[in-house]
């Protein structure tokens, strides 16, 4: 008598199937960046893409592209896309406390496929890390004073996100995972989404916010310099990143996070050119330049708003 509640295998044995690995090494070596120092990636970004939210956007890095000398089916220097949704502001419920200010929610969460390591659906160390380097970022934005007891929530989904080097991970444990360097580029691009959401909901602000990073790296035929936009699968050796939010109009940074030894990458090698201070400058421009991308897709959506509202209002626009 079978058994009608599962599915019986074959009666015979079977073999699985062998595929033949199509990567030349496991332990390739990384791409050489083909950018110059100051040459961004290119960066896509469009707002009001979830109409269930009050503010969306999406924002996209163009990967690196690899050597020809790689035969490797998948790209070892990964994209950058990330969602960002704005939930608010609304009122608080009555049993909450009074707040004369905005209460302000951030949640960075990755996507079981944005890495090579799957990480799980609690949030982990780095994911909340990250949420709170973000939500020091906007709240020296947001003009909180305007809505009392009110809060708001940003939510951003990592769909892929940039990885130190994608074929070593396997060896490190949870905490070196959650701090690589790709991470700075992820928190970058999560300050640029989320602006631009913020503005898509109509949030009053006080300027418009940016990130940017810049690191002082070491290329196999050259000596230590800072590069702008840095992709971690593209140079050999890191040794100090930064990743600043700016706003430009008022010339403030509402968030500064460094990481590496900036003392050690400079002994020896320049220091005058070559330090915090001009690590910082350097970050401040890549923030500029994702500013530029910021205003145009504003533009782009706020024609778009006005072209459907007088549309929808024919006699307004003959007016």
């Amino acid at each position: 008598m079978t058994d009608r509640r599962r599915m019986n295998g074959p009666s015979g044995g079977t073999a699985p199937p062998f595929f033949a690995s199509s990567l030349t090494s496991k332990t390739a070596s990384p791409t050489q960046r083909t950018r110059a120092p100051d040459e961004l990636r290119k960066i896509f970004l469009k707002t009001g893409l979830t109409p269930s939210a009050s503010g969306s956007a999406y924002f996209e890095l163009e990967p690196s592209t690899p050597t020809a000398a790689s035969k490797s089916l998948a790209s070892k220097a990964p994209a950058l896309k990330l969602t960002c949704t704005v939930h608010g502001p609304r009122p608080l419920p009555r049993s909450a406390p009074f707040s004369p200010q905005l209460l302000l929610s951030t949640r960075i969460k990755f996507a079981p496929f944005a890495a090579r390591y799957r990480r799980g659906y609690i949030p982990d160390a780095g994911e909340r890390d990250l949420a709170a380097h973000l939500d020091t970022t906007l709240r020296g934005v947001l003009i909180s004073e305007r809505w009392p007891k009110s809060g708001v929530d940003v939510i951003i989904t990592v769909l892929e996100g940039e990885e130190d080097d994608p074929w070593n991970k396997g060896h490190l444990n949870e905490n070196e995972r959650a701090g690589g360097w790709g991470m700075m580029s992820i928190l970058a691009g999560c300050i640029t989404v989320a602006s631009a959401a913020i503005v898509d909901a109509g949030i009053d602000c006080i300027d418009l916010v940016t990130g940017g990073v810049a690191a002082i790296v070491r290329q196999p035929t050259a000596p230590l310099q800072v590069y702008l936009d840095p992709c971690p699968s593209d140079h050999e050796e890191i040794f100090a990143a930064c990743m600043i939010g700016y706003l430009q109009t008022r010339d403030e940074i509402t968030e500064l996070w460094t990481k590496g030894d900036i003392k050690a990458s400079t002994d020896g090698h320049g220091a005058n050119s070559m330090g915090f201070e001009p690590l910082v400058d350097q970050a401040m421009e890549a923030a500029v330049a994702a500013r530029l991308v910021l205003i145009e897709a504003i533009k782009e959506s706020t024609g778009m708003k006005v072209q459907t509202s007088r549309i929808g209002h024919p006699k307004n626009a003959a007016s």
